[in-house]
């Protein structure tokens, strides 16, 4: 089994990755600033995507995991903070680099038994969700979660299923230290969802405890 994450070099990806790892599946970890055994791959530059694409020479990727991801407008408020910029960097990364590393990987995913792509979402791009605040990350996974669906939709006729997912509240980086769930049980919990994952149920949006998330 060969899987691909981007976003691997911290958090809910660097545990996704070895984990995998451990249980014998060959590893693509993708970073913006590679460290040691990672591949360069920064999704919001369309050239760097290409690149990384090229470098598999169309190798089988049975599962590709978009996890790279930002939250840059965290405890911002209205009046003070949502900066155009702030906008354009969330999208950029992730929406607009989930959409290029899928297009980019077509040829890899193709060419798997049964290939899946997982794309991390959150229950914030939930719209029955709406709790107030965070509007560049909430607007940018809504967008995530639409654009998988519709994925899902169009990538049926090739075989190739698309789950989107809500990894909890995770205590990373992202997440901070009050949140509720550790990086070793979303990472757990995701894999289960990954291998539960068909063309069947493509176009899901679970959370990683198999709780069915709603739109």
């Amino acid at each position: 089994m060969h899987v691909m994450i981007t976003g691997a070099n911290r958090g809910i990806g660097r545990e996704l990755a070895s984990s995998y790892a451990a249980a014998g599946a060959k590893v693509t970890a993708t970073a913006r600033r590679p460290k040691g055994a990672e591949v360069a791959l920064d999704v919001t530059d369309p050239a760097s995507v290409q690149k990384c694409a090229a470098g598999l020479a169309g190798e089988p990727v049975d599962l590709l995991v978009c996890n790279a991801g930002v939250y840059l407008d965290k405890g911002h408020r209205i009046g003070a903070g949502y900066e155009p910029e702030i906008w354009a960097d969330t999208f950029a990364t992730n929406v607009t680099g989930v959409y290029l590393t899928i297009e980019a990987m077509l040829k890899s995913l193709r060419a798997a038994r049964n290939p899946k792509i997982a794309i991390i979402s959150s229950v914030m791009a939930s719209s029955e969700n709406a709790a107030g605040g965070s509007y560049v990350y909430r607007a940018s996974k809504a967008a995530a979660l639409n654009l998988g669906r519709n994925l899902a939709r169009d990538l049926a006729a090739d075989g190739i299923a698309v789950g989107i997912y809500h990894p909890g509240w995770v205590r990373t980086d992202m997440g901070g230290d009050m949140a509720s769930v550790d990086v070793a049980s979303a990472a757990r919990g995701l894999r289960a969802r990954f291998d539960a994952l068909s063309i069947q149920t493509t176009g899901v949006f679970e959370a990683y405890d198999g709780t069915a998330m709603r739109y």
